[in-house]
């Protein structure tokens, strides 16, 4: 249920520099001994937040069942996507690391995933002791996300083709209730998936170059309940293949940032609410 806003914001930077990003451990440490120090790194850090803020430790261990996409679930699935989320972010980047270290995109790309799925198990672990409980629908969602890092790393004619993204722009209720929280602020989140043109080699035409198709996924009201109504969205558009414009103008890192995040207003959509 929790988000994993600390990992989002840990690692974005890492997804947004590419190739170019390098992280590197202090000593004279071999590869494989770097990606054992960075992940006991992470996993203690994680487990000392959580004891800190997140009431690690204050409950017996317990197992708590979420739901997905229903009407009377916990934000309506959106929370779910959020974890799907945050995975791929986390094992995406991560894979950029483990590949700046000398390995090679194989097994960059599967360090990664393992490395995500891994971490963010020990974190649902620690649920399990707090109030959150251990979420086996989290457990899958990570999965998935990870899963998804690890086939748009490691194939790259795939990546070509698709983005995994996130639209957000705050929500009234963030807003009004003056909270910081953006991490839970689901109202302002849409999760998507882009289809672009410019992947495919058969697409000539170099206006339809910077098109792209989007199939998403939000809901509304699940929080901010002002009006007592919630709702949950699927739709299907046409966009602007952001990225593609930017890459185009030379700014190649910005361009890398619109693989992962979706400007609003920058498509038409059709949509469908759920009752």
């Amino acid at each position: 249920m929790k988000s994993k806003g600390l990992f989002f914001l840990a690692f974005f930077s890492m997804v947004f520099s590419g190739e170019s990003f390098a992280l590197d451990l202090p000593g004279n440490l071999d590869k494989e001994e770097k990606v054992i120090a960075l992940n006991v790194a992470v996993a203690s850090a994680t487990f000392l937040w959580g004891f800190a803020y997140w009431n690690y430790g204050k409950y017996k261990p317990h197992f708590k069942a979420e739901g997905w996409f229903a009407k009377d679930t916990y934000r309506g699935g959106a929370d779910k996507l959020g974890h799907l989320y945050a995975s791929y972010l986390f094992a995406t980047g991560l894979s950029h690391v483990y590949s700046s270290w000398g390995y090679d995109r194989a097994d960059a790309a599967r360090l990664g995933a393992l490395s995500s799925f891994g971490l963010q198990a020990l974190m649902e672990v620690g649920d399990s002791i707090s109030s959150y409980g251990f979420s086996y629908e989290d457990v899958v969602a990570n999965g998935v996300g990870s899963s998804i890092g690890y086939l748009l790393y490691r194939y790259p004619d795939i990546s070509r083709k698709i983005d995994l993204r996130l639209e957000y722009f705050p929500s009234e209720g963030l807003i009004e209730k003056k909270k910081s929280d953006f991490t839970t602020d689901y109202d302002g989140m849409k999760f998507l998936v882009a289809i672009k043109s410019d992947g495919f080699d058969f697409i000539k035409d170099k206006y339809l170059k910077y098109t792209e198709l989007h199939v998403g996924y939000y809901t509304r009201g699940y929080k901010w309940a002002t009006d007592g109504k919630r709702s949950r969205t699927i739709y299907f558009a046409v966009g602007l293949n952001v990225s593609k414009i930017f890459e185009s103008l030379s700014f190649n890192k910005t361009a890398k940032f619109f693989n992962y995040y979706q400007v609003p207003y920058t498509y038409l959509p059709i949509s469908h609410d759920f009752k």
